[in-house]
């Protein structure tokens, strides 16, 4: 079997990206173990470890498991628990049913998960396991689409998905994961999901706009204002909805969405109803807004952050299709 790891160099530390092809069913636990310390639900988990292992492309099955390892303190690699720093999980389906497997271009690799160790965040692991992924699907099980779902409200996966890797927004789940909880989710907020598609054989193209003229003349759908509050670790400054603008006059729009709602999540964690409200009224203003505007035949082209200030904003930008 060749060899499809590979070695990045980070702040002067050497990470291993290694693909799972261990026959061995205990070599399976870190990976839910993993999972667990960073979504923290308890209801949810992956499979035991001999399902995890027969499912393995490289053993009866179609999941790829890769692992993020950082290196130990003589310098080598070791994939154990204690030096998996990241991983991501996901297995190969079909788009049409009706034509099931008797077409590889039916074939579609679902990404269904993702994570990287809170100590190891901020430090671009993330799109290079993305980047890893990608290069297993295509090169070794010559899978063409990559397909995954993210919350909308979540910054760091839209910048990675859309503009970094230019992936299509294909539609919008209400509540996704029904009462889904854990560290990253709250079950008073709707688990809504953007639905997205990657096209591996084409390279990104993207029509011209200028998101500064596009801020400037108020081209956003969702408007809002800074609010001080007391927030769940002290007095915090949050992002809140004032209202919603629906312009259809207009080719380019912009769909904001809070700079951290995972801070968010955690700070209006708290029994003031008007505080703890403040990221559901999010959800609901960007589900009306993404519903009304992919009705209204726009399409997500490209998502940025903008400085507006000391402010970081972050906008999706939408371009009206052709009827």
């Amino acid at each position: 079997m060749r060899n499809m790891d590979t070695v990045h160099v980070i702040n002067g530390k050497r990470y291993l990206f290694a693909v799972e092809v261990s026959q061995d069913k205990d070599d399976y636990r870190k990976y839910e173990e993993l999972r667990q310390e960073i979504w923290k639900e308890p209801i949810d988990h992956m499979g035991g470890e001999r399902n995890m292992l027969c499912e393995n492309y490289f053993d009866m099955g179609s999941s790829l498991f890769t692992g993020v390892f950082v290196e130990d303190e003589k310098g080598g690699f070791r994939k154990d628990s204690h030096h998996l720093v990241g991983f991501s999980y996901g297995f190969v389906g079909v788009r049409d049913k009706e034509l099931g497997f008797r077409s590889l271009e039916n074939f579609i690799f679902y990404s269904q998960y993702l994570g990287v160790k809170k100590k190891y965040q901020d430090l671009g692991l993330g799109r290079r396991i993305k980047e890893f992924q990608r290069r297993i699907v295509r090169d070794v099980f010559g899978v063409w689409t990559i397909a995954c779902t993210f919350d909308p409200l979540v910054g760091v996966n839209a910048s990675r998905n859309i503009h970094r890797f230019g992936m299509d927004i294909i539609g919008y789940e209400e509540s996704f994961y029904k009462d889904f909880g854990g560290e990253l989710n709250r079950t008073d907020i709707p688990s809504d999901r953007l639905c997205a598609s990657w096209d591996l054989s084409r390279d990104i193209e993207r029509p011209e706009y200028g998101l500064d003229d596009l801020v400037a003349s108020g081209h956003s759908v969702i408007l809002s204002e800074i609010s001080e509050l007391q927030g769940r670790n002290g007095p915090v400054c949050l992002e809140v909805v004032t209202s919603l603008r629906f312009d259809w006059d207009r080719e380019f729009v912009l769909v904001e969405i809070p700079y951290d709602f995972y801070a968010m999540l955690r700070e209006t964690d708290v029994s003031d109803k008007n505080v703890r409200k403040i990221p559901l009224e999010w959800r609901m203003a960007t589900r009306k807004a993404f519903q009304e505007l992919f009705e209204r035949r726009y399409n997500v082209i490209d998502f940025r952050t903008y400085r507006d200030g000391d402010r970081k904003r972050d906008y999706y930008i939408l371009k009206r299709g052709v009827d």
